[in-house]
């Protein structure tokens, strides 16, 4: 459990609001944290959108207090258009946002509390857009520290997993769509704020509908997506994330295409900030962000960078279920990445249904999987600390084609991401396949350990995608997941493939049957033995922050809680995600935040043009002067050749509505 530390080397001075200004006029709101006495000393920024003065501020005062009492200057800055912000925000991770973060670090730098240092801290949106920032190179920029982001906008954020339309694509619109016409606080903007927040609601679009119009790796995606050219960033590099969060994966790609001095962590963690978490072992992360920012800021020998360059938590075998409290594990270490100590094994997909280092007499197997293979998949770990993992795989498992090891003689580690070479042919011209590897106890449990998705279309490339020709002999490579994990002697290693995992992915149009060409498909594993490192880690010092603001939190009655529902007369399945439900009150700013939203995925079996996705935001803020209510709804539907998107939208103040709208939507697929 993490501590609440109330003594440091300094005290403290909490500055409420300050504006930073940019050079077209517009001023970017920001709440500091000073260290007294220090004198100039380096800055910390924090560049979200997530309204610094209402949404993220228990928080912000845990994070950024702790880091001033140590002698750094912080700022938690609203992004323009948000939070106190003024202007306008048209999407995430723009090039106006990107330029105003350098504009931001450049006065910032100026500063007579700044000795002319800044360093970008941050999680999701705040980890992504310091690799943005960092690949623009602003001069008073000196490192970074990015947290569950990613460095390919394309394909491993919350929009085009592998090709495939991911479920959070809609589900996140959503999300920022109850955010985005939020009104900024008349106690720090002043008389102003009704007419910022009219010309937000007016301003206020699904982004969906932009999400939607890029169904390729085009050049919209590529726009701050830092994996197209890791050498613009020239700054060092401490990159952090948790195998329970999806964006895991961006920390050894990081490691791997940087070339400045770089540092990664991966723990058990969700999308969490590594000192507060819902799945144990915490560590004293803020101290290792303080040993990081004292060697590159400070000049300070504090013996981070002679550590290894990548430090993840090798994971043991557990029974399926779908919540775990703690991950049973050790700390590993490797001094390089990509590790030349990390060996591929290949284990070639058999026609007997055997995963085998040797493949047998070449012969196929087909697989036309039902849509509700994956309905149990369990959350994605991209919304806040908690995490679901997905149950018992042999439900999945029934309605997939499987291969499986003879039981391991002894104990065998990975740390990577697994591949899937498959040569296949499908009988439909679109298709997509999920490969899922998982770890089956001897009593036939099966644990599902990472997975893989990839639209078939898109085997040869995500920005030219080239539709299949029906029942000709096709190549295509599944990349999964990073992940650590190790399989116990006596445990065998199996390869599910599927042509459904909803709602995960959205469907193909049509149920394709997909022809495996056994003895030619292979899994590949990154075997690693054990390291040098790994008995003479640096133990991690005990989870610790700055005292929390007061808050007092009331239950909500949850209207979709988390749930599966199979009407086996009708065929339809429905799958609820509760997404933000909460009731705060924040006692020093006396305001009250209350908010109830899911997501509800449904289709019939047999129909992939069943699929539908409803959104249903209700957020309300209480202020002394003036209560302010969203209300929206969204749906997401389809035809054979077009994606379907409604969305209704009402605003009201004190009980009156104020501003109301509504869309309705056709986009063409494109080979999705």
């Amino acid at each position: 459990m993490v501590v609440e530390r109330s003594e440091f080397p300094f005290a403290v001075e909490v500055v409420e609001n300050l504006f930073v200004p940019l050079p077209d006029g517009t001023r970017l709101a920001a709440r500091g944290w000073f260290p007294v006495g220090a004198g100039p000393v380096p800055a910390v920024l924090e560049y979200l959108p997530y309204r610094k003065r209402d949404g993220t501020r228990p928080r912000d005062q845990g994070l950024h207090h702790y880091l001033a009492g140590h002698g750094y200057a912080c700022l938690r800055l609203d992004i323009r258009g948000t939070g106190d912000s003024e202007g306008l925000i048209d999407d995430e991770y723009t090039v106006q946002e990107q330029l105003d973060g350098c504009d931001a670090i450049a006065w910032i730098a100026r500063q007579v509390w700044c000795d002319g240092q800044v360093a970008m801290i941050g999680i999701s949106w705040g980890g992504f857009n310091g690799l943005q920032i960092a690949a623009r190179q602003p001069p008073a920029l000196r490192t970074i520290i990015t947290v569950g982001s990613t460095d390919d906008r394309y394909a491993t954020d919350i929009h085009w997993v592998g090709g495939c339309l991911s479920k959070d694509n809609f589900d996140w619109s959503s999300t920022m769509f109850a955010h985005n016409d939020l009104p900024p606080d008349p106690a720090i903007v002043g008389e102003a704020w009704r007419g910022m927040w009219q010309k937000r609601m007016a301003h206020n679009e699904p982004w969906i509908l932009t999400w939607l119009s890029h169904q390729r790796r085009d050049e919209y995606w590529k726009q701050g997506s830092v994996c197209e050219d890791f050498s613009k960033i020239q700054v060092p590099v401490y990159a952090v994330s948790g195998w329970a969060d999806n964006y895991s994966e961006s920390v050894p790609r990081l490691l791997a295409g940087l070339s400045v001095p770089r540092l990664g962590l991966i723990g058990p963690w969700a999308h969490s900030y590594p000192h507060d978490v819902a799945v144990e072992p915490a560590i004293g992360w803020l101290q290792e962000v303080l040993r990081w920012l004292d060697h590159w800021l400070k000049h300070r020998d504090t013996g981070i960078m002679q550590e290894p360059m990548l430090r993840a938590w090798m994971q043991e075998s557990v029974p399926p279920q779908t919540c775990y409290d703690a991950r049973p594990g050790r700390w590993v270490g490797e001094r390089q990445w990509p590790s030349p100590r990390i060996r591929d094994e290949k284990l070639f997909l058999n026609t007997d249904g055997s995963l085998s280092a040797k493949s047998s007499v070449s012969g196929s197997k087909q697989v036309c999987s039902p849509l509700w293979v994956g309905i149990a998949a369990g959350e994605v770990g991209r919304y806040g600390g908690d995490a679901e993992w997905p149950p018992d795989q042999r439900e999945d498992d029934g309605g997939s084609l499987v291969f499986v090891s003879e039981p391991l003689a002894g104990r065998l580690e990975i740390l990577g991401a697994p591949t899937v070479s498959l040569s296949f042919a499908s009988d439909k011209p679109q298709a997509l396949v999920c490969a899922r590897l998982n770890d089956v106890a001897p009593d036939g449990q099966s644990t599902r350990v990472t997975y893989g998705l990839l639209n078939l279309t898109h085997r040869n490339s995500h920005e030219f995608p080239e539709p299949l020709a029906p029942g000709q002999r096709a190549k295509a490579v599944v990349e999964m997941d990073d992940i650590a994990h190790s399989f116990p002697a006596g445990h065998r290693i199996a390869v599910a493939l599927s042509t459904t995992y909803w709602p995960v992915a959205w469907p193909s149009p049509e149920l394709a049957t997909l022809t495996i060409h056994c003895g030619e498909s292979a899994l590949s594993l990154p075997v690693r033995p054990p390291g040098p490192d790994d008995e003479t880690l640096r133990a991690f010092d005990p989870p610790e922050m700055a005292p929390l603001p007061p808050v007092t939190r009331d239950p909500v009655e949850q209207t979709h809680p988390r749930r599966v529902v199979r009407d086996l007369l009708s065929a339809k399945m429905t799958v609820d995600f509760p997404r933000w439900t909460y009731a705060k009150h924040m006692h020093d700013i006396n305001q009250t935040q209350r908010s109830v939203a899911f997501a509800r995925y449904e289709i019939i079996d047999g129909d992939p043009l069943s699929a539908s996705l409803l959104t249903e935001y209700d957020v309300e803020m209480v202020r002394p002067d003036a209560t302010i209510t969203h209300r929206s709804r969204g749906k997401l539907t389809c035809d054979a050749t077009h994606f379907i998107i409604e969305i209704d939208l009402t605003i009201g103040e004190n009980g009156q509505t104020v501003f109301e709208r509504h869309w309705h939507e056709n986009i063409a697929r494109d080979m999705v």
